[in-house]
């Protein structure tokens, strides 16, 4: 590492596409405005019905909400890469798409078990969920999930920021990340390693067993239940949770956890696309 030339970056050339690819182009444009339609449209319904004036429905409105800052921090760079002939993101842009990347990222995790934990509410403790999941307990963690993800991100930026590059910097990914800059760097990367395993535990492990505690005491209820019929109205108001978590735990871990033995460009690409591209997608369409 000594015997490299350290150079000041002032941009990445992304190689998550090696040439112009109009078919991609119109794939991630029809992705991207169905998830903004969709996402908005569950925004509008929200606020204008009062029927939906609920703890449930306000965690879902900031899904939705965190879903089109997901898409928009990623997909319109990428679209206007794909048509180029050299697609590039300057060094300060990276560190920000990096940076609200991330904070939606943690943001999400968090929000998904706090909406596992007002589904455990709603169903193993109805006569106080009034009381439990209040507008000022519901207001108070949502914030605290936005105030997560971001403090979470920080860190990842504030030590990306003190990465080293040598020769041409390249990314081979479609955006920036960190797996992506901890690759291409030349300097110490054991800081930010540290920094992203911690935070697959304490940001993304730990919100995941939350979530499995909450459903395993959920379905401990739904089976004491003597009525056929209380067992579909608990499950029909936590099979779209527990689908979304499902798909947004899964390609997150194979995002962020996957063994650098398996790491190739093309897995890579189809992975970070499922990821903030495709879920952001499926949510409102799931609900």
């Amino acid at each position: 590492m000594a015997g490299k030339n350290q150079t000041h970056v002032t941009e990445f050339m992304l190689l998550g596409f090696s040439h112009s690819q109009p078919f991609l182009f119109a794939l991630f444009l029809a992705i991207y405005l169905a998830t903004l339609l969709g996402n908005s449209a569950i925004l509008t319904l929200v606020s204008l019905d009062p029927h939906l004036h609920s703890p449930m429905y306000f965690f879902l409105s900031h899904l939705s909400c965190l879903d089109i800052c997901y898409s928009s921090v990623t997909v319109p760079k990428i679209l206007a890469n794909i048509l180029r002939p050299q697609a590039t993101i300057s060094y300060h842009g990276c560190l920000a798409q990096m940076f609200f990347l991330m904070g939606c990222a943690g943001a999400e995790c968090a929000l998904l078990a706090v909406m596992a934990y007002d589904r455990y509410a709603a169903v193993c403790q109805p006569l106080h969920y009034t009381h439990a999941m209040s507008w000022g307990v519901c207001v108070v963690a949502a914030t605290s999930c936005w105030l997560w993800g971001l403090l979470d991100s920080a860190v990842h930026t504030f030590l990306a920021s003190r990465l080293s590059f040598c020769g041409a910097a390249q990314l081979q990914h479609i955006f920036c990340d960190v797996p992506p800059l901890l690759k291409a760097a030349c300097s110490n990367t054991r800081p930010s390693e540290v920094a992203l395993h911690a935070a697959s535990v304490f940001v993304g492990l730990s919100p995941f067993l939350l979530v499995v505690v909450s459903y395993l005491r959920i379905l401990a209820t739904v089976l004491g239940m003597p009525m056929a019929t209380g067992w579909r109205k608990a499950f029909s108001t936590c099979s779209a949770h527990l689908l979304v978590v499902a798909l947004y735990f899964v390609t997150a871990n194979l995002n962020y956890n996957r063994p650098s033995s398996s790491y190739s460009p093309a897995t890579d690409t189809l992975v970070s696309a499922l990821y903030c591209i495709v879920t952001p997608m499926l949510n409102p369409l799931i609900y």
